[in-house]
């Protein structure tokens, strides 16, 4: 019995040429199926950041009052170093442009120092965002929280700037107690604890006629109100606990909802910049090693390429609505 084997004709799913999606290669096509997706997720968290902001307008945090700090430099700097930041990463994928047209003039050594250039650039990004995110948590001014959970800043009543609880607070001998090995409490650690307690820093505003209190409520000029000194006393009895600084439950800024989404937005974004320089580095050696040249192409230069220069364009809607808006 004769017997007929059929063999199937081996077929390239991608024929590639005429066949190609858009004429882009299998790897690009994919890197902008994720690029998609991602916007689609940025899209979201940026939509949710405008809800909550829009419900909460007239309590929300002011951005110019909120960044105000450049390392190495005491003042009140608004937006300065976040605007310079942002600089830093525009040029970031200016230099990344410069690299993808020296690889599609197969010129390794511009591309390796154009990758070098994009690689400093993003480290110092990332960089920044880590020492904003600390001095953030940390604050600098300090602030009281009420019963309802508003926050109650203070005020200079003679310039209406903001001073800080070390410079009116009280301090009370045997108001705080430390857990310590020398006290006998060595198997107790002590909690975080501001640097003042709500008594200190209501006996400290009491003796001070010159500080007042600033609401978060926002008036038609777009600036907090701030209330008389009797208003401030008065105010000041709903207070419960001293707040320094911000994290994902209090907030001295204001409402809580925006650290919320300054660590989550920021912090999102701050992991693709992080990610994007750990691959340019992968690529940046790639290069070194002449692994693409001997390709005959730089393409991994330009699919790398389309990746910074998507987390470019997040930042910029990102410092548009979070930081100038």
């Amino acid at each position: 019995m004769d017997s007929t084997v059929t063999t199937a004709t081996e077929e390239n799913v991608w024929g590639g040429g005429a066949n190609r999606p858009l004429g882009a290669s299998y790897g690009k096509l994919m890197m902008w199926f994720f690029l998609v997706s991602d916007a689609l997720t940025f899209s979201g968290f940026l939509a949710a950041y405008g809800f909550s902001r829009f419900k909460f307008i007239e309590t929300w945090p002011i951005a110019d009052e909120v960044f105000t700090h450049v390392p190495f430099f005491h003042g009140n700097y608004p937006m300065y170093y976040v605007a310079f930041m942002t600089f830093i990463l525009i040029m970031s994928s200016v230099t990344m442009v410069l690299a993808v047209d020296a690889g599609h003039k197969l010129k390794k050594n511009a591309v390796i120092w154009y990758m070098f250039l994009t690689i400093i650039g993003g480290a110092i990004f990332v960089g920044s965002q880590a020492w904003e995110w600390a001095t953030f948590i940390s604050g600098d001014y300090g602030a009281v929280e009420t019963r309802g959970g508003r926050i109650l800043q203070f005020v200079k009543a003679d310039t209406g700037e903001r001073t800080a609880l070390a410079d009116f607070a009280k301090t009370i001998p045997g108001e705080r107690t430390e857990h310590e090995r020398k006290n006998g409490i060595w198997f107790f650690d002590e909690g975080y604890m501001p640097s003042y307690s709500l008594d200190e820093v209501v006996e400290g505003f009491k003796a001070d006629p010159n500080v007042l209190i600033r609401i978060e409520t926002v008036n038609d000029d777009h600036q907090k109100i701030v209330l008389s000194r009797d208003e401030s006393l008065a105010k000041l009895k709903n207070a419960t606990q001293v707040v320094e600084g911000a994290n994902l439950i209090h907030n001295e800024y204001g409402s809580r909802l925006f650290a919320d989404f300054f660590f989550f937005i920021t912090g999102f974004h701050g992991f693709h910049v992080f990610s994007g320089v750990v691959i340019n580095i992968i690529i940046f050696f790639n290069v070194i090693l002449g692994t693409y040249e001997r390709r005959g192409h730089y393409e991994m230069v330009e699919k790398v390429g389309l990746y910074w220069h998507f987390v470019d364009l997040v930042w910029v809607f990102v410092f548009t609505f979070f930081y100038l808006v």
